[in-house]
């Protein structure tokens, strides 16, 4: 009889746990074959792609910080029993490797470099590193994947997707400096992706909604009420820079060096010039104009 008491306690305690969240149960939620994953490594501009989408699917009610966790949700941030209860199809975000049950990927990649120094700053908001620590000493840690140990590094993450999605129809990558470049474009592909019509009129609504400017004024106003933020340092910004190639100006050159050395392939495989190589046509370029 104790014993059945004990695991009748035990059962009840982890019932109360996943309700209130206290158990994070990532790869056991209910997911269905019309679910549409926002998924990408952490700080690769899931968030600003969660608003984007958002303000297409959702013309006629404006994504905020205080309605994102309705309209599209963040799995690690909303209960099971609520996310069932979403409207089909549903759009989540998700930071999880390869999952074999995610029927339908927008993978989102962002140069590894800016990616790094984002994590950095990040980091630095959750304090789980202390204000003025040297980059230098914090990227071989994340790149250890010791900041993120459940999903890995950038390099696990991006390459579980890839190796086993790339070239489906159930699949498309964007890389942030594309989806920069030119925002009208990468947002028409999404729309096609999930069978909607890419309207003009309300892709540039959803694109003037999702401004970083505007992203910026709402977290000063909603940032201290968003699930994400609320506990966070509210003195360093979660909206940053919303740029690309800011790796330049602030990662050390040995960094870079280090990066490129353990990532280089990868990073070629996407598109992302290596330093050497860019440092090369400079240098051809100079000789050439001498």
């Amino acid at each position: 009889m104790a014993l059945l008491v004990r695991r009748a306690f035990r059962h009840l305690s982890r019932v109360h746990d996943v309700l209130f969240r206290r158990t994070l149960l990532e790869r056991e939620i209910t997911i269905f074959d019309d679910d549409v994953f926002l998924t990408s490594y952490p700080r690769s501009g899931n968030t600003w792609t969660r608003f984007l989408v958002g303000n297409f699917v959702n013309p006629n009610e404006p994504v905020t910080f205080l309605n994102v966790e309705r309209l599209v949700p963040d799995m690690y941030k909303t209960a099971d029993w609520v996310l069932r209860r979403r409207p089909r199809s549903r759009v989540l975000k998700s930071h999880e490797s390869f999952d074999a049950r995610y029927r339908r990927v927008i993978y989102i990649v962002r140069d590894p470099r800016d990616v790094a120094i984002s994590n950095y700053h990040w980091e630095m908001k959750l304090r789980s590193i202390p204000e003025g620590c040297p980059i230098e000493e914090f990227v071989p840690r994340w790149m250890d994947g010791e900041f993120w140990r459940r999903i890995g590094s950038w390099a696990d993450h991006v390459n579980s997707w890839l190796a086993t999605r790339q070239g489906h129809d159930s699949f498309i990558l964007m890389r942030y400096e594309d989806l920069q470049a030119n925002q009208q474009h990468e947002l028409a592909r999404v729309a096609q992706f999930m069978g909607l019509n890419p309207d003009p009129e309300r892709i540039n609504q959803a694109i003037e909604r999702s401004s970083a400017a505007n992203m910026r004024k709402m977290e000063e106003t909603q940032g201290k009420k968003w699930v994400a933020t609320f506990h966070t340092r509210s003195d360093k910004p979660f909206v940053r820079k919303a740029s690309s190639g800011g790796w330049r100006a602030i990662l050390p050159e040995k960094t870079v060096t280090y990066m490129e050395a353990h990532w280089g392939p990868l990073m070629k495989q996407l598109g992302y010039k290596l330093s050497t190589e860019t440092d090369k046509e400079e240098s051809e370029i100079t000789h050439a104009t001498q």
